[in-house]
């Protein structure tokens, strides 16, 4: 800032929801980093449902979450002071929000490619222009395809999701190159919520960091909610033995496969393995 002390921190106001993890919009961040001292406030809306998709409340609010955390984390492992918080689905009165609440010097606004883009298709960027007044504002585009520091790996499971053989799998994708899990129990039976802490709860244990949620009720939609809602790189299913899982009799793995078009693991836990939810 001109006519600033050298002491002075520069604010940056980030705003972006499911590119936030995106290198393109980290290398805008470093960059500026590079010049001299900065804060950077990550606003992530969640977003808004998608048509044809049954997505709960907490689960967009989970996904949410987990890529502001991501964000966060990199920043962090880079030297950046960061902070964020998941906000309005509505970006731009989110933006205005954060303006007024962190009284930034200048502005980040990470979209999808112009083809992908709904905020792009909304105008926002123009809008949000118009919102930040005489505050600098950078529009950063974000392809997801490119190359990303870490693959995101989709853990689903029910009552096996819990056992030692799925801690071992996780464990030993997490040594063959940087990874980052993101644990799905679908909500039925009842349990889930347990579930998904007790298996969050071991994964750290063994010093791998993940975080999850419960997803719908069938588990090849709670799959491709998770895989719409963000991008997954692989996807690690964990089901009861052919002769007692519901799950392979309905061919759960294989319309997983064919549905996400992603590499899927299977893995069959017995039920001697399952680390079962007491009732």
């Amino acid at each position: 800032m001109s006519g600033a002390p050298e002491s002075y921190v520069r604010q940056v106001l980030v705003l972006a929801n499911e590119t936030v993890a995106g290198r393109s919009l980290l290398d805008a961040v470093r960059a500026r980093a590079a010049e001299g001292p900065i804060r950077v406030t990550v606003l992530a809306p969640q977003n808004a449902p998608r048509g044809g998709l049954v997505v709960y409340q907490d689960e967009r609010r989970s996904v949410a979450e987990r890529r502001l955390h991501k964000t966060l984390d990199l920043l962090h492992e880079a030297g950046i002071a960061a902070r964020g918080a998941v906000v309005d689905p509505d970006p731009l009165q989110a933006l205005r929000d954060g303006i007024r609440e962190f009284e930034p010097d200048e502005i980040i606004v990470s979209t999808h490619p112009e083809q992908r883009s709904g905020w792009l298709r909304g105008n926002l960027i123009d809008r949000a222009r118009k919102a930040a007044g005489d505050l600098p504002l950078e529009h950063v585009v974000v392809d997801l395809e490119e190359p990303r520091e870490r693959a995101h790996v989709l853990v689903l499971g029910s009552q096996t999701v819990v056992g030692e053989p799925v801690l071992e799998e996780v464990r030993k994708r997490a040594a063959a190159s940087p990874a980052e899990f993101t644990v799905v129990v679908p909500a039925d039976p009842p349990g889930a919520e347990e579930r998904v802490r007790r298996t969050l709860a071991r994964l750290k244990a063994a010093g791998i960091e993940a975080t999850g949620h419960v997803g719908d009720p069938d588990p090849v939609a709670a799959a491709m909610n998770a895989v719409h809602e963000e991008r997954v790189d692989e996807i690690i299913v964990s089901t009861f033995p052919q002769e007692t899982s519901g799950w392979l009799r309905r061919d759960v793995v294989g319309r997983i496969r064919k549905g996400t078009k992603l590499p899927v693991y299977h893995i069959e836990v017995p039920e001697s393995e399952a680390a079962e939810v007491p009732s």
